[in-house]
């Protein structure tokens, strides 16, 4: 797998947006209508995904809660209340299916939820891919790749930024080798820690 997207919280969606845009960054949102989050891509390497809310409902939680998903539901939880910033990431593969990542959770004994998700973009493409959340929370979430490519081809950012470099995350030490396993991303740089630490850019 290869680090898919790195996520900001935000305290305020639109605010974030023009401060990035600010920077010298070309920032979209993720929808054309109410959209609860916003992206910068780079045609090579992750994204930043600026996340104010997490994309479910109350109403939705509950069910999941219902359903027995309550890890997935304190995941949600654990990003809406993340001080601003950069928190998370998410892993990404290039098939449409979990099954190399299954087998590796269950050597690690790591319980998980998979889900489909698709929204419609600002472009008015139909993205459509599948999300795996492990039960434990300081593990990343999984992705599948998107139905359709969203990153603009040959694009450099009005501030010279090519591409995210170098990612610092933190993580139990647990879990790292599990993370080393799953994960052979360059990109990635893994050490005993909470979370995202750093992000650095190649111009």
């Amino acid at each position: 797998m290869k680090v898919s997207h790195v996520l900001y919280k935000t305290n305020n969606l639109k605010t974030s947006f023009k401060e990035f845009e600010k920077l010298g960054y070309k920032v979209v949102y993720g929808s054309r209508k109410k959209p609860h989050n916003a992206l910068i891509y780079f045609s090579e390497g992750p994204y930043i995904e600026l996340l104010e809310k997490a994309p479910v409902s109350s109403f939705l939680k509950v069910i999941l809660r219902l359903l027995g998903k309550g890890k997935v539901v304190d995941r949600f939880n654990s990003w809406e209340n993340s001080t601003e910033g950069f928190f998370e990431i998410c892993l990404e593969n290039n098939t449409t299916n979990f099954k190399k990542e299954e087998k590796i959770l269950a050597k690690f004994k790591e319980g998980y939820f998979i889900t489909n998700s698709k929204r419609i973009d600002a472009s008015d493409r139909v993205l459509k891919w599948k999300l795996l959340f492990p039960n434990q929370t300081k593990i990343p979430f999984l992705m599948t790749k998107f139905s359709e490519n969203p990153k603009p081809k040959n694009f450099i950012h009005p501030n010279k930024v090519r591409k995210i470099q170098r990612i610092l995350y933190g993580t139990q030490p647990q879990f790292i080798p599990l993370l080393t396993e799953l994960c052979d991303d360059d990109t990635l740089q893994l050490f005993e820690g909470t979370g995202v630490k750093e992000v650095l850019y190649k111009k």
